[in-house]
C-alpha cells in the first residue's frame, strides 16, 4: 500500500474515531450527567423538556389536545382511505389497528371534554382527566420533544455498543441482559423512566434488544427519577428520611429485577428479535475486561462510520419524537384518565387491595387496612398512593407506602401507557401480573428497612 494510501486510511480512521466521540460524549452529557437545577437533580434533557413546558405556560394543556385531535383525525382518514398508505412517515405514525385506533379517538374526546369541562365531571375532575392533561400530559410533551430528538446521539454513533461490551460482565450473569441496558437503567433512574422506555423501544424496533429483553427492560429497568422520588417523599412529609428511603427503594429494585425476570409471563417472552429472527447466544461475559474494551472500540468506531451525518439524525430525531408525540400521547390519555376514573370513583382497586391485609398485618405495618387501599391503586398512578397516605397517622405506614409505589414501576397514567403504545411485545394483562409480583416481592424488602428506620 502507497503512502498516500495509509495516510488516507489514517486520516479516514481518525475521522470516525472523532465521529464517535463527540457525539457519544454529547450523548452523555444530556442524558447521564447528573446536574442541580430547581432544588433537585436531573440530567440536562429533563432541563430542556422543564424549559419548554415554562415556555409553554398556560396554553401548554390546549397545545397538547390539538396534538391528540391531529393524531386521532389523522389515524381515522388514514386507516380508512388506502392511498395515504402510500407515504411511508403517515403510514408509520398513523395507520394502526381498530382497538389502537379506539384509544387514539377517545384520548381526543378526553382531552376536548377536560379542557372545556364537557360532559360527566368524573371525566375531568382534577384528580382524574385534568391531573392526565394539565399536569402529566405537558410534562411528556416536552421529555418527548427532545429525548426523541437527541435519542440518537445515544443509538446511533457506538456509544451503546461499548458499553454493551463492558457492562456484559454485569447484567449478562445478574439480569442476562446484553450490557447496553444498563444505559436505559442509568437514563431512567437520572432523567425519567419514560425516557429508558423510549430508549427501550427504539433499540427494540432496531433488533437491538429481544422480545424477552425489550420486555424485562421495560418493566424492570424504566424506574422513576431521583428528583420524582424526592417529590414523593415530600408528600408524605418524610423528606427527612429520604436517605433511607432511597435506600429502601434501590434494594427492593435490584432484589425485584433479579426475581421478577425469571417468572412468567416475563420467563415466557422469546428470544427472538421484532422479526422472528432467533437471537443467538452470548459469550462476551466470559472475556476478559481488556478483550471487551478493545471489541467495544472496534463495534463503537463501525457503527459511527455507518452514520449518515448531521441531517440524518435530525431526521431520525424528528421521526422518533413524531411517534412518541403522535402515537402515545392519545393513549397516555386515553387510558391515564380511565384509570384514574376507576381508581377514584369506585371501590374495585380498594376490593383488589383486601388481600394484602393479611400481609401487611404479618409485616407489623400499622394501620394495615388503609395501607392496602393503595398498594393496588398506584396501578393507575403513581402518585395516588402518595396523596391517600396523608391521611395515615403512622410514619412508617407511610414511609412503606411510598417507597412501593416507587418499587411497583408500571403505573397506566404513565409508563404503563407508554408500554403499551409502544412495539415493546406486553399486553395489559401482563403488565398487571408484572405489577403484583412487584408489589409482593417489594413489600416484605421495603418492611424490612422501614423497621430498622423506625
Amino acid at each position: 500500500m502507497s503512502n498516500d494510501a495509509l495516510a488516507a486510511d489514517a486520516t479516514k480512521r481518525k475521522s470516525s474515531i472523532w465521529k464517535f466521540i463527540i457525539p457519544s460524549l454529547l450523548g452523555l452529557l444530556l442524558f447521564m450527567t447528573p446536574v442541580a437545577y430547581d432544588g433537585s437533580v436531573t440530567i440536562p434533557v429533563a432541563v430542556l423538556a422543564g424549559m419548554f413546558k415554562s415556555l409553554l405556560g398556560d396554553q401548554a394543556p390546549l397545545v397538547v389536545t390539538g396534538l391528540i385531535c391531529i393524531a386521532a383525525i389523522l389515524s381515522v382518514v388514514t386507516t380508512f382511505f388506502k392511498p395515504l398508505h402510500n407515504h411511508k412517515l403517515i403510514k408509520t405514525l398513523f395507520l394502526t389497528s381498530y382497538p389502537w385506533l379506539v384509544m387514539r379517538v377517545l384520548g381526543a374526546v378526553f382531552a376536548i371534554m377536560t379542557i372545556n369541562e364537557l360532559g360527566p365531571g368524573m371525566i375531568w375532575h382534577e384528580y382524574t382527566g385534568a391531573l392526565v392533561l394539565k399536569e402529566l400530559m405537558p410534562t411528556l410533551l416536552a421529555v418527548f420533544l427532545f429525548a426523541g430528538l437527541l435519542l440518537p446521539l445515544l443509538l446511533d454513533f457506538g456509544l451503546l455498543e461499548l458499553t454493551g461490551s463492558l457492562m456484559s460482565k454485569i447484567m449478562r450473569p445478574l439480569f442476562n441482559l446484553p450490557g447496553r441496558s444498563a444505559i436505559d437503567c442509568t437514563t431512567s433512574w437520572l432523567g425519567d423512566g419514560t425516557v429508558g422506555v423510549m430508549l427501550t423501544s427504539q433499540q427494540y424496533e432496531q433488533k437491538m434488544y429481544t422480545k424477552r429483553e425489550a420486555a424485562v427492560i421495560a418493566t424492570t429497568f424504566s424506574a422513576v427519577s431521583i428528583s420524582f422520588a424526592l417529590v414523593v417523599i415530600a408528600q408524605v412529609k418524610l423528606e427527612h428520611l429520604f436517605i433511607p428511603f432511597y435506600l429502601a427503594v434501590s434494594l427492593a429494585g435490584f432484589v425485584a429485577a433479579l426475581i421478577i425476570p425469571r417468572l412468567p409471563p416475563l420467563r415466557w417472552k422469546s428470544n427472538q428479535y421484532d422479526d422472528g429472527t432467533e437471537a443467538e447466544n452470548c459469550e462476551l461475559a466470559k472475556k476478559p475486561i481488556s478483550e471487551l474494551f478493545t471489541l467495544g472500540i472496534r463495534q463503537a468506531i463501525a457503527r459511527a462510520e455507518k452514520s449518515k451525518g448531521f441531517k440524518a439524525v435530525l431526521a431520525d430525531g424528528s421521526k422518533n419524537a413524531a411517534e412518541m408525540v403522535f402515537c402515545v400521547l392519545p393513549v397516555v390519555m386515553a387510558v391515564g384518565t380511565i384509570a384514574l376514573v376507576i381508581a377514584e370513583n369506585t371501590s374495585f382497586f380498594s376490593i383488589l387491595g383486601t388481600p394484602y391485609v393479611p400481609l401487611l398485618e404479618l409485616l407489623h405495618i400499622p394501620e394495615a387496612t388503609k395501607a392496602s387501599e393503595t398498594l393496588v391503586v398506584g396501578f393507575a398512578d403513581m402518585f395516588i398512593p402518595s396523596i391517600m397516605a396523608t391521611s395515615i397517622e403512622s410514619e412508617m405506614t407511610r414511609f412503606v407506602i411510598a417507597a412501593v409505589s416507587i418499587t411497583q414501576l408500571i403505573y397506566l397514567s404513565e409508563v404503563g401507557a407508554l408500554i403499551l403504545g409502544s412495539k415493546i411485545p406486553v399486553n395489559i394483562f401482563e403488565l398487571f401480573i408484572i405489577f403484583i409480583l412487584r408489589t409482593l416481592i417489594t413489600l416484605p424488602v421495603i418492611a424490612g428497612v422501614a423497621h430498622l428506620v423506625f
